[in-house]
This record gives structure tokens, C-alpha cells and sequence, in this order.
């Protein structure tokens, strides 16, 4: 301890601090990268989160005793990685999140023998707006959804009852398409009993009107605008990729206007058919008449009677004119087919399509990219292709374009294919590539700490010159050698004054060290007892 005590007082005040203050700095590094390392890696659970939920979770979390980070003022919840499934499936056992609403859970918890009828009904439209909030949210883009339900009653002694109406209010991350906000307002009307599209009512967080129900022009809640429109993207990117498929991904351009007739047209025709007979009603009348013999004209009942006698005992006259009428009427049916023909709005009236191609690039002899324009034939073939993906109709006067023109930009690069064998087996993530990246770094901080702090400092305090300098000078009687200038001690005639070899200077002090080098490898046992002696010996003032 003496001589632990001396070396340290040898230092002197300033290198002790300097070796405490990089020892600290050096422990506080190491031990940062390690924790640092040993870190789990944190990922998101859940976001989007509401005070509510975000308060409950994290006291789940404490509970468990999980560590957890919180950004957004705790709308963001981090854990870690290896731990993300098991407690999405734990809180969505207990409820959470519940989503900022209420829902149907409403009903687990209350009295229902106390509760009035009035109170039942509000509890019920409460977890139907709740249930419904929870569904819109689950739509991309909806970071947040609001939606209000009114369902009248029908009045006594009313024969209609009033229709439901609803509003939705929605935060959202951008905009959303046309197609989305439809999709909202139908999947409103489909939850609701006796809910019509056109009643719901759409308001963005800004205040932006989204869907204030069917307007004029409109077929099926879509404008005329957005039929059209919808229709030729659809036709467009059929071109596209079919076309693109022949000359190469970015190498074709195509343009196509379609144009609509929105006109409602209903004809109504009835056709006859002549051959086609069928008797509806037939009537058959029949009539007779005769005149009697002038002489006897008397109306008697004798002369009446058939076969009768007159009264002088002759036969009755016959009479002189005798007359017979047949009639008949047939009525028949007309085989008749009345036909009504209903034509929608939104018909094609013409379809128009332009696509620019580019050509074929390739390399000469030297390296340098050449431009070859396409052939006629590949041409026609293209302008075949768009033909039957558009349905061309030449009586409507469709028109199709194909033109081959060279691109500004020039070819663009082809994407890099997959890599094959061992490294497409590995699918790293970019969070892998980050904590390799950051391991990295780490590592090559700590190899510079080592080789280019740690390193120096050891070798400086180890050095010899370092040691001579803090160990006490001894002396030794001096012995006859080669040379006169040269004294070292012999082993077992140690006597108790030490050599002094700071002193040495010039070449007798390199003679010396090299003299005392010589010593050392042919006596290691000697040399070992004198340092241990030199160790036990108390240091001098």
C-alpha cells in the first residue's frame, strides 16, 4: 500500500484528476452503449388514442409492470417489440380502447329494473352513435368520427311516420376520395332502420361540407362529374397497363375523353301481329217470316191453330210468301306486344383515345444509348390492343390514336430484381436495418474510444520512463565489469543502498539499461527477489 500510495503521489494532483475524469467518461460511455443495446426495442401499440383510453392503458401497463414511452401528449403508446401481440390481445380482452364513445357495453353495467323507458331509448341511441363511430374510425384516412342520429317517433293518429336523418362529423389525415365518402354515408344508412342515403349528412373538421344528401343531376348519389370522370381513370389505367406491358413501365402516356349523354329517354311501342288470330266471341241470330192468304184474314184462334179447319170444314189456306234471315258475328283478338323501353342517363356518345409511345432504346459498339422508333406493325398491333380494351364502336365515332415519339426524359431504369439465393431468404425490416445501422456506430465509437483514448493513456502510465519516474532511486556498491563506467549489483551481495539509474545520462545511461537488460534474461529469479525487496522497502522522503 506504501508503494501504491508513493506511485500515486508521484502522479501529482492534475494527471489523478485527468485519469479520474476519463475513467468516468469512459464508464458512463460503456455503460450507455450497453444499456443502450440491452434496450428493448420499442414499438407502436397503439395510436390515435383518446384521454380516456390512454389513461387506462397505461395503468394496465404500470399494473403489469411493461415499460412503456408516450408521444403526442399520450396519444401514441410504445412497448416492446416482442410483447406488441400478446397485449393487444390482453386489452382488447378487457375492452380497450374503447374509442373516445360509448358503445353497446353501455347495457352491461346499468340497472335495467330501475331505468324508464325515456332512459332506455337514449341509452340506445347513444351505443348505436358509439358502435357507429367505431366503425367509420376503422377507415383509412378517419383519425377521428363524430356521428349524430335522429330517429322520430311517429305521432298518434299519424298515417307517415318522418324519416331518420343523421350527421357525421370526421377528422381526417388529408382528403378523402368521393368513392369514401359515399362508402360512409351508405354504410350509415345500411345501420341504421329506415335510414336513406341521401339523409346523411357529412362535415369535415374544417367545416367542409363532404355529402349534404343527393343534389340535382345526380344518379344514385354520384354526380354526372364524377360518372365521367370515374369512367375514364377506369378506362385510361386499362390502357395503361396493357400498353405498358408491350413498350415498358413509364414508356406510355394516354389521354382518353369520354363523352356522355345524360339525357333520360322512355319510349313506349305496341306491335300487332296480322297472322296471329285467336276468336274472342261469336254470335249466331236467325229469323223467319211468312204471309197468309188475303181471303181468310180474320184473326181467330181456330185459324191459328196448325192444321186448322176453317169453318165451312176446308183446310186452312196456305200462305203465299215464306222468308228466312241467318246473322252471325265473330269477334277475334289481335295478337298485340306493347314493349317500354327505359333509358337511363350517363349513355357513351363517343369515346376518344390518344396514347404516345415511346421507342426502342439500345447500345452500339462504344456504350452510348441509341434510339430506334417503333415499326408500323407494332403500331397496329398497340392501336389493336386499345381498340378492344376501350370496346371501340366505329358508328359512334370512337377514335384511337397510337403515335411513336422519342420521350424528353430518356429511358428510365429498369427495377432492380430481387436478389436471389441466401439473401432474398432474409426479409429485413427497416427497423432491423436501423438497430444494425445504430449497432454499428456504436461499435465503431467504442473501437475509436479504445485504440485512440484508452490505449495512449495505459501505455503512457505503463511506460518506463513512467515507472522510473514514480519508483524511489536506489543505490548498489559498484562492481568491476568490461567497463569501469558501468556499476550494477550483483544477486546475493545486495547491499542496502539502491542503484540511483535516473541519473545516468547520455550513452553511460544507455549502456546501463542495456548492461542491466543483460542481467535480467540470465538471472529472472535474482531480478524477481531484488524488486520484491525494493517493493518492501518503506519509501524515502
Amino acid at each position: 500500500m506504501q508503494g501504491l500510495l508513493g506511485f500515486l503521489r508521484s502522479l501529482g494532483a492534475a494527471r489523478l484528476a485527468a485519469m479520474v475524469a476519463v475513467t468516468v467518461a469512459l464508464v458512463g460511455f460503456f455503460a450507455f452503449i450497453i444499456m443502450r443495446v440491452t434496450a428493448p426495442q420499442m414499438t407502436t401499440l397503439f395510436t390515435d388514442l383518446s384521454y380516456e383510453d390512454s389513461s387506462a392503458i397505461i395503468k394496465d401497463l404500470e399494473r403489469q409492470s411493461i415499460p412503456y414511452e408516450m408521444r403526442n401528449d399520450g396519444a401514441v403508446l410504445l412497448v416492446p417489440k416482442d410483447k406488441v401481440t400478446r397485449l393487444r390481445m390482453k386489452l382488447a380482452e378487457s375492452g380497450l380502447p374503447k374509442g373516445g364513445g360509448v358503445g353497446y357495453e353501455i347495457f352491461d353495467k346499468s340497472d335495467a329494473l330501475g331505468a324508464t323507458s325515456f332512459v332506455q331509448n337514449i341509452n340506445h341511441l347513444r351505443a348505436l352513435e358509439g358502435e357507429l363511430a367505431r366503425t367509420i374510425r376503422a377507415i383509412d384516412r378517419v383519425q377521428f368520427a363524430r356521428v349524430h342520429l335522429v330517429l322520430p317517433e311517429r305521432p298518434l293518429f299519424s298515417r307517415e311516420t318522418p324519416e331518420p336523418s343523421a350527421s357525421i362529423v370526421l377528422r381526417v389525415r388529408g382528403a378523402l376520395e368521393p368513392a369514401q365518402v359515399r362508402a360512409i354515408r351508405h354504410l350509415a344508412a345500411s345501420a341504421v332502420n329506415g335510414l336513406k342515403p341521401q339523409r346523411v349528412s357529412i362535415v369535415d373538421e374544417r367545416g367542409n361540407l363532404l355529402a349534404n344528401g343527393a343534389a340535382e343531376g345526380t344518379i344514385d348519389g354520384i354526380s354526372s362529374e364524377e360518372r365521367r370522370i370515374g369512367f375514364e381513370r377506369r378506362l385510361r389505367d386499362q390502357v395503361e397497363a396493357i400498353v405498358s406491358s408491350v413498350v415498358g413501365s413509364g414508356r406510355a402516356r394516354v389521354q382518353l375523353a369520354a363523352d356522355f349523354d345524360y339525357n333520360k329517354i322512355t319510349q313506349t311501342s305496341d306491335q300487332y301481329d296480322p297472322e296471329s288470330r285467336v276468336v274472342r266471341s261469336s254470335q249466331s241470330r236467325e229469323e223467319s217470316s211468312q204471309t197468309a192468304d188475303s181471303r181468310d184474314n180474320q184473326v181467330t184462334v181456330n185459324n191459328e191453330l196448325p192444321g186448322a179447319q176453317r169453318q165451312d170444314g176446308q183446310p186452312a189456306a196456305t200462305p203465299k210468301d215464306l222468308s228466312k234471315k241467318t246473322e252471325e258475328i265473330v269477334n277475334y283478338e289481335i295478337s298485340r306486344t306493347t314493349k317500354t323501353e327505359v333509358i337511363e342517363a350517363g349513355r357513351v356518345n363517343r369515346i376518344s383515345v390518344a396514347v404516345l409511345v415511346d421507342g426502342v432504346y439500345g447500345k452500339n459498339e462504344r456504350g452510348d444509348v441509341t434510339y430506334q422508333p417503333r415499326s408500323k406493325d407494332d403500331l397496329d398491333r398497340i392501336a389493336a390492343l386499345v381498340r378492344s380494351a376501350i370496346g371501340f364502336d366505329q358508328k359512334r365515332g370512337d377514335q384511337v390514336e397510337v403515335v411513336n415519339l422519342r420521350f424528353a426524359d430518356g429511358p428510365m431504369e429498369l427495377p432492380l430484381a430481387e436478389p436471389a439465393g441466401l439473401l432474398g431468404k432474409f426479409q429485413f425490416t427497416k427497423d432491423d436495418i436501423m438497430s444494425a445501422i445504430e449497432l454499428a456506430v456504436m461499435a465503431f465509437l467504442g473501437i475509436v474510444v479504445l485504440l485512440f483514448v484508452v490505449r495512449p493513456l495505459v501505455k503512457r502510465i505503463l511506460s518506463p520512463e513512467a515507472i522510473a519516474a514514480a519508483l524511489p532511486a536506489p543505490a548498489t556498491p559498484a562492481v568491476a565489469g568490461p567497463s569501469d563506467s558501468t556499476a550494477v549489483a550483483l544477486p546475493g551481495t545486495m547491499p542496502t543502498n539502491l542503484i540511483d539509474v535516473a541519473q545516468v545520462q547520455g550513452q553511460v545511461h544507455a549502456q546501463s539499461v542495456h548492461r542491466v537488460g543483460e542481467l535480467v534474461d540470465r538471472n529472472p529469479s535474482e531480478t524477481v527477489s531484488i524488486i520484491r525487496q525494493w517493493l518492501s522497502e518503506p519509501a524515502t522522503p
